[in-house]
């Protein structure tokens, strides 16, 4: 180890020292946090339903999740029409740092739904591809802490849209919808039979992603809720959870119906008519 490189980790365990420190001595001054407006019952509950802290949009009282859905549903409206106008034009034979990253993700997509459904593959390939983004981007919102005034009067933050039992049950019909369009379209009536048989299937993928983003919802606002926790650990427990919740669960949902619409669109193999045996004289 040179001079240059014991320097630089001197630097860096002095940096970590002052931060603890810093950490230690705000915790000391703050002292035992003052009683809350709301107990960790409620503020738990409230999480999951949204009953207490709803807010008012157009004149109806609304849960908080409808806002970032529709937040998060703008925002990747507008930047998927400015890559188009903008961005897509300028791609070249040999890409760029951004072009990489686009081509990437719509490559695994692409791959995933021509190895779980190879027949008719753009399709499923274009929605799967939407709904994870969607997954995606709506988990991490919630990094965000947008804040916003309830009815109430209290200041909350804006939870993940997908976080709301609605939202969830939302995503999840809508992606057995698209899988059962697909096989009426496909093979008529006896492909629509065929996935109606799974009709687990949209609340088993409904409750898939409520229960993995509620999970993280609840540790979260557990570390938040008591002061003497919230310097750090809200940091790492939030970013952790919100990043591995946004990837375990778009790739979880769009292999499930990668897989499900393969089923549902594969040919069917015509029934061999029984030939009757001749009679011997």
């Amino acid at each position: 180890m040179n001079l240059n490189e014991k320097k630089g980790r001197t630097r860096f365990m002095i940096l970590c020292g002052a931060v603890i420190l810093l950490i230690l001595i705000a915790i000391i001054v703050i002292g035992i946090p003052e009683e809350k407006a709301e107990t960790i019952t409620e503020t738990m509950k409230d999480g999951v339903l949204h009953e207490e802290n709803r807010i008012r949009l157009f004149g109806i009282l609304v849960n908080p999740a409808l806002i970032s859905a529709y937040i998060v549903t703008g925002v990747l409206l507008l930047s998927a029409a400015l890559i188009r106008i903008f961005a897509l034009p300028k791609f070249k034979d040999i890409p760029g740092k951004f072009q990489c990253v686009i081509e990437k993700l719509v490559e695994f997509f692409s791959d995933m739904a021509k190895g779980n459904s190879p027949h008719k593959t753009s399709f499923v390939a274009a929605y799967i591809f939407t709904a994870g983004v969607y997954i995606f981007f709506s988990t991490l919102f919630e990094l965000f802490g947008l804040q916003v005034i309830a009815e109430n009067g209290r200041s909350i933050t804006l939870p993940a849209p997908l976080s709301d039992i609605n939202g969830a049950i939302a995503m999840g019909f809508l992606s057995y919808l698209f899988i059962l369009g697909a096989g009426i379209i496909v093979n008529g009536v006896k492909g629509g039979l065929g996935v109606l048989k799974d009709f687990s299937l949209p609340i088993s993928m409904s409750f898939r992603i409520f229960g993995a983003l509620l999970s993280g919802l609840l540790v979260t606002e557990l570390v938040y809720y008591y002061v003497s926790l919230s310097f750090v650990l809200p940091v790492i427990v939030g970013v952790l959870f919100t990043l591995l919740h946004a990837v375990i669960q778009t790739y979880v949902l769009a292999t499930l119906v990668s897989v499900f619409y393969g089923e549902a669109v594969e040919p069917r193999k015509p029934k061999q008519k029984k030939e009757k045996k001749s009679k011997k004289g």
